[in-house]
């Protein structure tokens, strides 16, 4: 059919900018002469975003020893850039709670990329990676697209997933036949037009094909790896029925023991229902 992506995220831009507390902090961290308390004084302009930060903080997430009870605390201990990467994250699932239910069930969406998010942020962590956070932001945000199809153009999305159960194939591969480009395409458009970091846009835009990637192929290995383990689990849903196909080429890159997956999928069953306790409440 050929549908125009760039159209589409234009109209969704329209409606769908980032929130301000969100800009506002990421902004400020930039700014060498932002204190602590700068920062803490933008995350209270937003009262249940404050109340989110703490519970974060508290959480087996980061499993700190001793309660976090001030923002100022918990911003000192998660540190600037982790803590900005959070506060994308929150608010935007905050801004796609309205979809109907008869068109996707948002609750298992959510579900869905949460766990990504998680394992993503595990993965990580296992390589030692500067600011985990990111690939969390990542892996939450890696199947955005979906909801940009489904908001825009529901009655092909509803032909997507049902295509896809009927041919045995992914939604992705389907999206192409039916608009002309897929989800992760769409998504990182939407996510280039926020001005989000690179390696956020190209961990979602080649998550599906990691060893594609034209550039480090880190992010997508590890945003596609975590999309497996989070199919192969069942943990929410976004609409395919299948487990992707697992990328070789791309678990290489991270070079990790593969022993190493019973250790993260222990953690995950641990940090799953957390991250969904403090991102859907």
């Amino acid at each position: 059919m050929g549908l125009d992506a760039e159209r589409i995220v234009t109209k969704v831009l329209k409606v769908a900018a980032l929130p301000a507390v969100a800009m506002k902090f990421s902004e400020a961290i930039k700014d060498p002469l932002t204190s602590n308390q700068d920062l803490e004084n933008i995350v209270s302009e937003d009262s249940a975003l404050a109340a989110k930060v703490l519970m974060i903080a508290n959480s087996a997430l980061f499993n700190f020893p001793s309660k976090i009870d001030t923002i100022s605390k918990a911003i000192t201990i998660i540190g600037h850039k982790q803590l900005s990467e959070l506060i994308l994250s929150c608010s935007i699932v905050a801004m796609f709670k309205d979809i109907p239910q008869d068109v996707v069930d948002m609750e298992q969406f959510w579900r869905h990329s949460i766990s990504v998010a998680t394992a993503a942020r595990i993965l990580a962590a296992s390589r030692h990676e500067q600011n985990i956070e990111k690939y969390f932001t990542a892996g939450l945000l890696h199947d955005i697209g979906k909801l940009i199809i489904f908001i825009e153009v529901p009655k092909y999305a509803l032909e997507i997933i049902n295509q896809g159960k009927e041919k045995n194939e992914l939604m992705y591969k389907v999206e192409k036949e039916v608009l002309g480009f897929d989800h992760a395409n769409i998504g990182a458009l939407l996510l280039k037009k926020w001005k989000l970091p690179e390696n956020i846009v190209s961990s979602v835009y080649y998550h599906h094909m990691p060893s594609v990637s034209s550039g480090d192929i880190i992010g997508p290995g590890i945003i596609h790896t975590a999309d497996v383990i989070t199919h192969a689990l069942q943990f929410g849903s976004s609409g395919d029925y299948f487990v992707p196909e697992f990328n070789e080429k791309a678990w290489e890159s991270l070079d990790l023991d593969v022993e190493i997956l019973s250790s993260v999928i222990e953690q995950l069953n641990v940090q799953y229902n957390e991250a969904v306790k403090y991102i859907l409440g």
